[in-house]
Formats: structure tokens, C-alpha cells, sequence
């Protein structure tokens, strides 16, 4: 493990690669001497990190025999599923809540951020996703059940996919749907994907299978709940790769 990131596996012969950009609170103590000025409350939170990702990630990796990577800093920090010229890279305020050691931010404070979270956690994914042609990219994020004065989200779980290629997504929404008693969101509780972010960058860009997981966080709080949701999705993106392949070579 190191201050940007920490990878599971990575030896493990899948082709699919599971990343989570936002598993963790931390804040290095070299940003803000490691506080970033808002209540414990407000860390606990979605706009920290995405709870319950992370062991949703390391059990969905485990199912598919898999190599991981996870993020080891806030999304508060530096946001590593942002482009870096995006101007929600550092977020001074966010779903209500004002972050101060983020109010007055200099762009020489963003780029140490940059230079010592954010870069070495994309070349790590990058040469991760390397390390073999034909990999498959899978994003495990988890959403809030509902953000402050907005109506609750009834989504369990939802794809999110751009339209330069959602083959993998759209496999996957199709044998999620086939799942009676799962309320799917197909793009939600978002559209798809930004420019410059991670799936952007590490699949869209390089030509690869990929799909972002989106689970609401309160059916994953614990690691029961984490494990039993990667061991229904593990072969359900088997199937659906399986799917896209066909589909590929009969195309």
C-alpha cells in the first residue's frame, strides 16, 4: 500500500481489472496536516468516498480471480475519477457542506496533490491495465440513497456506460434486468461517463470492455452485504462478457 493507492492480486490471471476511485476518508498528512476542517459527520459521508465500495471491490475481485486497485485518499483530497483539468478535481463545496482547506486552494497546493495521489494512482491502474490485451475494466462505485433536499433514489444498483462504447454495460443491464426482484438503473442515479475520467482515460481511450458499477450504499454497508452483492455480480459480468464476445465474433 502506498499514500495513493493500494492493489490487490496482482498476479491473479482474470482479464478483468476491478478499480475503486474513491474507496477511502484518508486524508495523507501531508494535505492539511491530514484534515481537511469538516466534522467527522461530514467525512462519514458519500462526498468523502463511496461506502462500502472498497469491500465490494476486494470480494468482487476474489470472485473473478481478479487484480484490484483502490484509491487510499479522499475524493476530497484530489478526485482520481476526475480529468485533471476538470474544475470539480479539488471540490470546495459539496452536497451541501463547504470544505475550508479547500476554500482557499492554490493551484501549487493542487498540483503537489496531483503529483503525489492523483498521477501515481493512474500510472499504477495504467500498468495494471496493461499487464495484458485483452483487459476488462470494472468501476465498483456506490451513490447515497438520497442527496440533501432531493428525493430518494429507488435504484439498487445502476450502469453507468458512455456512448463510445457501452457493449459490456448493455449485457450487463440485460441480464441484471432478468433479475426479478433488483430495481436497476440503466445511467443512473448519473449519465455515463466524464471526459478525461478514469474509465475515459484507462478504457475508453485504449480500446476496452469496460462498465461502472453504481450501488446504492446503504444495501452494502456490511461486509456480509459486500460479499454477497460481488458473489451475484461476479457471474453476471462472466455471462456478460460471455455475451459480447459471441456477439463480436458472429458480428
Amino acid at each position: 500500500m502506498t499514500d495513493a493507492y493500494h492493489i490487490l492480486g496482482e498476479n491473479r490471471p482474470s482479464r478483468f481489472l476491478i478499480t475503486c476511485d474513491h474507496a477511502t476518508n484518508r486524508v495523507p498528512v501531508a494535505v492539511n496536516g491530514g484534515d481537511l476542517g469538516i466534522a467527522a459527520a461530514d467525512m462519514a459521508r458519500h462526498i468523502a468516498y463511496d461506502p462500502g465500495a472498497a469491500g465490494v471491490t476486494v470480494a468482487l475481485a476474489e470472485a473473478l480471480d481478479a487484480p484490484a486497485i483502490l484509491s487510499n485518499f479522499s475524493r476530497l483530497v484530489i478526485d482520481p475519477n476526475r480529468g485533471d483539468d476538470d474544475p470539480t478535481l479539488v471540490m470546495k463545496l459539496y452536497d451541501g457542506t463547504l470544505i475550508p482547506a479547500n476554500r482557499h486552494v492554490t493551484a501549487d497546493q493542487i498540483a503537489a496533490r496531483r503529483d503525489s495521489l492523483y498521477t501515481p494512482y493512474h500510472q499504477a491502474y495504467a500498468a495494471l491495465a496493461a499487464r495484458r490485451p485483452d483487459t476488462v475494466i470494472v468501476a465498483v462505485h456506490s451513490f447515497t440513497p438520497c442527496l440533501q433536499g432531493r428525493c430518494p433514489r429507488p435504484w439498487e444498483i445502476g450502469i453507468l456506460h458512455a456512448p463510445q462504447d457501452g457493449r459490456l454495460s448493455r449485457a450487463f443491464l440485460a441480464h441484471l434486468n432478468a433479475q426479478p426482484d433488483l430495481c436497476v438503473g440503466d445511467n443512473e442515479p448519473y449519465l455515463g461517463h466524464l471526459p478525461g475520467d478514469a474509465i475515459d482515460r484507462h478504457a475508453l481511450q485504449m480500446g476496452r470492455h469496460n462498465t461502472l458499477i453504481e450501488l446504492r450504499n446503504d444495501l452494502i454497508v456490511t461486509k456480509a452485504d459486500q460479499t454477497a452483492w460481488a458473489k451475484r455480480l461476479a457471474p453476471l459480468l462472466v455471462a456478460a462478457l460471455n455475451d459480447v464476445e459471441k456477439e463480436t465474433q458472429n458480428g
